[in-house]
């Protein structure tokens, strides 16, 4: 049992700040397959940022309606979909 809640703790760790990460240094590939100024990637963070808040903002709201096992193996699913999006897209 000790094992699973160190894995769980683990991924949700790095579930919190890989897009982050992925986002300065993937940035440079991405722009130029993209083919867009590298001040786009500002709006890339800020939107990140904002969602940030807004899950901090409900996440009382889900605590009280959800356990936190449910909460984090959620919240892992949503980043690996996100990064999937990051990863194929081709259009800005």
């Amino acid at each position: 049992m000790g094992s699973l809640l160190l894995a769980v703790i683990y991924l949700a760790f790095i579930s919190l700040g890989l897009p982050d990460s992925l986002l300065g240094s993937g940035w440079p590939a991405m722009q130029s397959s993209l083919n867009v100024p590298s001040s786009y990637a500002g709006y890339i963070s800020m939107t990140i940022s904002l969602m940030t808040v807004i899950s901090s903002l409900f996440s009382p709201h889900l605590i009280k309606k959800m356990a936190v096992k449910w909460i984090v193996i959620i919240s892992i699913a949503l980043t690996v979909c996100g990064l999937l999006g990051f990863s194929s897209v081709n259009q800005y």
